[in-house]
């Protein structure tokens, strides 16, 4: 039988001894100059922390349209495409191009909705989104979005983590490890879904990646209990499961003492945020008791499953002081091959869907003072072509995947109000005047959030990772 010493080498990994043998005299002497109150709660890694730079936002909305709306239909109203409509595309653009599901030789499809202009700013917005039309002039459109993918999956991963692959941190992870969170009794990075299923991406759309994983997103469930596990089973009270917590804590702080992997302090973080969400979720799940203008608004019907409700669900979140909030509606893949996905039918009805609740979440943000602390992002992984798919011969109009040109708007939170950034060429396929890629974008949300986006960064395998790789700028022309 091994004595307790050398059980305890076995009990560590050679990485585990290397990575805390540095440590160990340097926290003595740290801890003597500290104060215990600082010390106590830098063991909380949700704690909320002040960003490095001054700061104009502190929490953000990202309004996640998976699928791939089409620009072409929604912002960027093209004549020349509508005055081409039926030809054939050009030989010099469609040359080495690779397509999802187009094939042969593609023909021009022109927009069949009408555009007109809204706002002192004059923003051109087709008649499926009059609600968006309305709030023209507190946003930021950016016609000039671009990515490097252009099937779903790894489009999506790469719109949320800066890389294709699944694995890296997405970017409400890489926030709440930034600056944790204000809300101790709720998750700092809530995630929302409605539409036709998850995002193609699944769950590492909100994963941790590399970072510890207390700062991975918490789906709310769709349906019956919005966490599961959060009520007390048959026959255990309140008092049990507090004692079986306390239980729990002081065997896993024993672990954590021993072995100092960080995912033991994260599975005490979690269960002691459980225990607290017991009270907090369901009062913030309540949205029944909102005033009945404001489910006017946006369109909300309480006890359902729709964009409506997590709408208002993400302002009552950032409202108690969550960090990030992302809404993920899919079904926005409109191919037209058939009546189930095509530009006519199945877009409008999606800008139903969800048009009235986007506007009247930045309205109402704006109205309670909360739109000049919070960005609020919407789009999706790519574009749309200008050319009719006519996948198998289909009658239906659809667009395929375009991943070169398509449009985001962002606002609130510092983000320059009014502005159309970049635009196309005079069908929609290049982009013609300011390109903004994906790191780009993730790079100016992070400065509105007060950091350098090179400087933000998490050490794994020897290498200092970010968000946005080794690639992104900050596009001045959406800074206030």
């Amino acid at each position: 039988m091994k004595d307790p010493a050398s059980k305890r080498l076995l009990d560590i990994t050679r990485r585990h001894f290397f990575s805390s043998a540095g440590f160990g005299i340097g926290t003595l002497a740290l801890s003597a100059l500290l104060d215990d109150r600082l010390l106590a709660a830098s063991t909380n890694p949700l704690a909320a922390r002040k960003p490095p730079l001054p700061a104009r936002a502190k929490s953000v909305i990202y309004l996640f349209m998976a699928g791939a709306p089409s620009q072409l239909d929604l912002f960027d109203y093209k004549p020349m495409l509508n005055r081409y409509d039926g030809q054939p595309a050009p030989a010099d653009l469609m040359k080495g191009e690779r397509f999802a599901f187009i094939q042969g030789t593609p023909l021009l499809l022109g927009s069949p909705h009408a555009f007109s202009h809204h706002g002192q700013s004059g923003a051109e917005v087709s008649h499926l989104l009059p609600h968006f039309s309305e709030i023209v002039d507190d946003v930021s459109i950016i016609k000039s979005m671009w990515t490097t993918q252009f099937n779903h999956a790894p489009a999506q991963i790469y719109m949320v983590t800066g890389h294709q692959i699944v694995g890296r941190p997405s970017f409400g992870a890489w926030t709440t490890y930034g600056l944790g969170s204000e809300n101790q009794d709720l998750p700092g990075f809530v995630v929302l879904l409605s539409g036709l299923s998850q995002p193609d991406g699944g769950k590492s759309c909100w994963g941790s990646g590399f970072l510890p994983t207390v700062y991975q997103g918490v789906e709310f469930r769709r349906s019956g209990e919005p966490v599961l596990f959060l009520t007390n089973p048959d026959g255990v009270d309140p008092v049990a499961r507090r004692r079986s917590l306390d239980l729990m804590r002081d065997l896993n702080e024993t672990r954590l003492a021993a072995v100092g992997d960080p995912e033991i302090e994260t599975r005490i973080n979690s269960c002691e945020l459980a225990y607290r969400m017991q009270t907090s979720v369901p009062e913030l799940m309540n949205i029944a008791d909102e005033p009945e203008h404001i489910h006017r608004l946006y369109g909300t019907e309480p006890g359902k499953n729709t964009f409506a409700n997590n709408c208002l669900m993400a302002r009552r979140l950032v409202e108690r002081g969550v960090r990030f909030v992302q809404l993920f509606h899919r079904g926005w893949d409109t191919h037209g091959s058939g009546g189930g996905d095509d530009i006519v039918n199945r877009l409008s009805q999606l800008c139903r869907d969800t048009d009235q609740a986007a506007a009247a979440l930045v309205k109402d943000l704006k109205q309670r003072g909360l739109l000049d602390s919070t960005i609020v992002v919407w789009g999706g992984e790519f574009g749309r072509t200008p050319m009719n798919e006519a996948r198998e011969g289909s009658k239906f109009l659809g667009r395929d995947h375009h991943p070169r040109a398509f449009t985001m708007w962002v606002a609130g939170g510092g983000i320059r109000p009014g502005v159309t950034v970049g635009q196309t060429d005079d069908i929609g396929y290049n982009i013609a005047e300011h390109p903004v890629s994906v790191h780009d974008l993730h790079a100016t949300l992070l400065n509105r959030l007060g950091f350098d986006h090179t400087k933000l960064t998490y050490r794994f395998q020897g290498r200092d990772f970010r968000l946005t790789d080794v690639e992104g700028e900050v596009v001045s022309q959406l800074l206030v």
